[in-house]
């Protein structure tokens, strides 16, 4: 049982890291998720990831076509062992399998665009059920691909001369206003509690020395696990 070795690891961490683990997943959510699309500036998609994590979005997309992503560890300090990172690499074009994989998962595809019939930040309607927020790169912005197969059109109000805002900008601001109008609803937004011991039990694994040996340990002194 996962609740078990989960409870034989926790003694091997401080009682404030096990409060920490507990805290974060309470705050951990899944309704929003994040897509970055064949992002070429690796500090551009560890920002995004950075403040994912910031605002309790568990799961990142990330859309290999033309550009690989390697997490630049001087921006994201550390945050992406504490993500799922979904990569998407095994095509010459991977955005569509995606897209599919998002919408079968349950997800509304949310283009971040100025498009004809876009809505503004405020006004998105989180009630009408999860939703995946696209981002693309600053010089091209989303591909065709994505804008065809999205079904909403997001877009943050600007009144000045520039176009758009930096990707980690674009989405630092809608993740802020997002993640909060979601927390002050009454969406039921949290990790279902199979969705938490998964994901604890990864981080306990990830900061416990000789995790590997320890679960050995554990296995062998219950051999019906």
């Amino acid at each position: 049982m996962v609740g078990e070795l989960i409870n034989f690891l926790k003694q091997f961490a401080t009682e404030g890291r096990n409060e920490v683990f507990d805290r974060i997943l309470n705050n951990r959510t899944r309704y929003i998720t994040v897509a970055l699309e064949d992002i070429y500036q690796s500090q551009n998609a560890s920002a995004v990831i950075r403040t994912s994590d910031c605002f309790g979005i568990q799961d990142v997309h990330i859309i290999e076509n033309s550009n690989q992503y390697d997490v630049n560890p001087y921006v994201a300090l550390g945050s992406s062992k504490w993500l799922n990172l979904k990569k998407y690499n095994k095509a010459e074009n991977n955005t569509l399998e995606a897209i599919n994989s998002l919408r079968q998962s349950g997800y509304r595809i949310v283009a971040t665009t100025p498009h004809a019939n876009d809505v503004d930040l405020e006004n998105f309607d989180l009630n009408k059920g999860k939703v995946a927020l696209f981002f693309g790169t600053e010089q091209s912005g989303l591909s065709d691909i994505v804008i065809e197969n999205s079904d909403e059109f997001l877009r943050i109000p600007m009144y000045g001369f520039t176009e758009s805002f930096n990707i980690s900008v674009s989405a630092a601001i809608i993740l802020n206003e997002l993640t909060n109008k979601l927390r002050n609803s009454e969406i039921n937004w949290q990790l279902i509690d199979s969705e938490k011991e998964i994901i604890n039990l990864d981080w306990l694994t990830t900061t416990i020395k000789s995790s590997s040996k320890l679960i050995e340990e554990f296995l062998s002194m219950n051999n019906n696990y």
